[in-house]
């Protein structure tokens, strides 16, 4: 049988790996920094290369890194599931996930069905109400949250990347007076999502003509309300491409589609970095990050 490194030293470089801290993943294993850094590189030294960039406060993986993560997390995953099987038996899985109404309706729950067939015992208590990061470990144990970028102390994965489309509804476009130019939004009721009121700046500042000036702006927690108020012409949104091509709605069309513009935007997978120790937690950012978002994007 081939010789094989120390079981802990797997999973300090695993911790490490997930949580990118040698600080926040020796408070996971109860370890000091140092012992756990002389973990890693005791996996290092026995595969004959280095797994990490080092730099300030966090360590990135490499290449090598990455490719040995791939293979191995799903590995000591199943170790400790098998264990915990015969150790506790048979049991109910619970996880409590905040995510936004649209993404859960237009993203989610088509697939959902997926997670149930691949983990029968893991069921999701949804929560729809917002500032779900602000309540991660009070009530939730994981958030998909809409956001620029997530502070550091928190473990988080971005889903995606996006495109802030201008969308209206289709009497805009092909009414007797059609928008046509950028210009022309300034005369518009311009609809925004409260997580996202920076794609207007965004888009306008790409389409040259910043700052836009709507006659009014009217906010939204919703975006599938968003979509139906665009839909009976109440205003203009500026929404992510995904809104637009999910909802596949033939009331509403994107205005410009000429102009391409990043959003500042993005999906993240939030979590503390405590809560990637639990079970449901785990089961579901790995099947996210697998089967989801490889379907999402394909």
């Amino acid at each position: 049988m081939r010789r094989l490194p120390p079981l802990g030293a797997i999973e300090a470089f695993v911790q490490v790996a997930r949580l990118g801290s040698v600080k926040a993943a020796a408070e996971e294993l109860a370890l000091s920094a140092p012992a756990l850094s002389r973990r890693v590189q005791s996996l290092e030294r026995f595969i004959g290369r280095p797994l990490f960039a080092r730099r300030h406060q966090a360590m990135v993986l490499n290449e090598d890194g990455e490719r040995l993560l791939t293979e191995i997390a799903p590995v000591l995953d199943q170790l400790s599931n098998a264990v915990e099987a015969m150790t506790a038996g048979r049991e109910l899985l619970r996880l409590r996930l905040g995510v936004l109404p649209l993404f859960a309706a237009q993203r989610l729950f088509p697939r959902v069905g997926d997670l149930r067939r691949a983990h029968p015992d893991l069921h999701l208590d949804i929560d729809t109400a917002g500032h779900g990061i602000a309540r991660l470990g009070d009530g939730l144990d994981a958030v998909i949250a809409l956001a620029r970028d997530i502070e550091p102390s928190l473990y988080a994965k971005r889903i995606d990347t996006n495109s802030v489309y201008v969308i209206g509804s289709r009497a805009m476009q092909e009414g007797p007076r059609p928008i046509t130019r950028p210009e022309q939004l300034s005369g518009q009721t311009a609809l925004l999502h409260r997580e996202m009121p920076d794609t207007i700046s965004a888009w306008a500042s790409a389409a040259g003509v910043d700052p836009i000036k709507p006659l009014a702006v009217d906010y939204f927690d919703a975006g599938g309300l968003m979509l139906e108020a665009t839909a009976q012409g109440l205003g203009v949104a500026f929404m992510h491409a995904s809104h637009f091509n999910h909802a596949n709605d033939p009331r509403l069309v994107r205005l410009f589609p000429e102009i391409e513009v990043e959003s500042p935007y993005s999906h993240w997978f939030v979590c503390r970095p405590r809560a990637m120790q639990a079970r449901p937690v785990r089961i579901f950012h790995d099947w996210l990050f697998s089967d989801f978002v490889k379907s999402d994007q394909g």
